[in-house]
């Protein structure tokens, strides 16, 4: 039996999605069971069992559940830490007491930016604001109390459930004549369908087909700026009549320094992919083609 946290989240949300498709039992929780007392976490495990069959355990517990306000964190440390390192400690805890293996999704904020090359899993983490010491925290936190865990760390992550980057793009480009986006900072957008894919497979990791334990990034394919996604984002908006095709606007780049934020992002984070789809022998796909795949989507609709 697997155990979802944080369900109703954008990722958490597709993740409950791709779990019903394959026909993988599970419980969920959300906002419901507060992950920063351990003695929620228990009781709702204990609660969850009880009302299985007897040949039903908690195996896998899967957390999507995070303090993602970037900016937000910096004046709320206390908070961001409780959810992101604390209340992290507890599910592992939970996980490790029931015997049960642990998914949990981190993020490339662990690491500074300064870097010129795809970061590998072993590289050195020097996260620059709350946000990413508390997530740093977190995975720390697994690495101590507890051996049978995947931590996943993604970036740029839009999904059809919640506010995202290709939402607001879309909603700017299609209201406004000019805007201006940052041109300056690197990484790869990711479809949470593509993270949530390979979430799937690590669940059914066992014995016959065991997928190694440990870090992971998970993203989509090929590096991109926040300014080249914008402009991809409302060419397919337009393609796909998310927007109307004679509205014009300009998407101007501009600099960080140009547009300043509370929290410092890094500028260079794309993460190297070949550990997990050597484990998993997949081919993750390019982010235009996860991106064009989200956008012709039946479901695509602006928060």
């Amino acid at each position: 039996m697997i155990w979802l946290i944080g369900s109703k989240g954008m990722l958490g949300s597709e993740v409950a999605s791709q779990l019903t498709a394959a026909k993988l039992a599970f419980v969920t929780s959300d906002a419901d069971v507060d992950i920063t007392k351990i003695e929620a976490l228990e009781h709702f495990a204990v609660q969850a069992t009880s009302q299985l069959h007897s040949d039903h355990k908690i195996d896998c517990i899967i957390n999507c559940a995070a303090y993602t306000a970037v900016d937000k964190a910096e004046d709320d440390a206390e908070l961001a830490a409780a959810v992101n390192a604390k209340g992290v400690a507890n599910i592992a805890r939970v996980a490790r007491n029931n015997g049960a293996k642990l998914i949990h999704i981190s993020t490339d904020y662990v690491f500074d930016g300064t870097g010129t090359r795809p970061y590998t899993e072993n590289d050195a983490k020097a996260p620059l604001g709350v946000y990413g010491k508390t997530k740093s925290d977190g995975e720390d936190a697994i690495i101590k109390g507890m051996a049978k865990y995947y931590i996943l760390r993604t970036a740029w992550l839009y999904g059809l459930h919640g506010h995202n980057f290709v939402y607001t793009m879309t909603k700017l480009t299609g209201s406004k004549d000019e805007i201006k986006v940052v041109s300056d900072q690197r990484g790869t957008p990711t479809n949470a369908s593509t993270l949530a894919s390979v979430i799937i497979e690590l669940v059914k990791s066992d014995e016959k087909n065991f997928i190694p334990f440990g870090i992971y990034h998970v993203t989509d394919e090929g590096e991109t700026n926040w300014h080249e996604f914008a402009c991809e984002i409302n060419r397919l908006a337009k393609k796909y009549k998310h927007i109307e095709a004679k509205h014009e606007c300009n998407i101007l780049p501009c600099t960080t320094e140009e547009y300043p934020t509370k929290a410092k992002r890094p500028a260079y984070s794309v993460l190297d992919k070949t550990k997990i789809q050597e484990a998993l022998h997949i081919k993750l796909p390019k982010w235009q083609k996860s991106l064009e795949n989200f956008m012709k989507d039946k479901n695509f609709e602006v928060q």
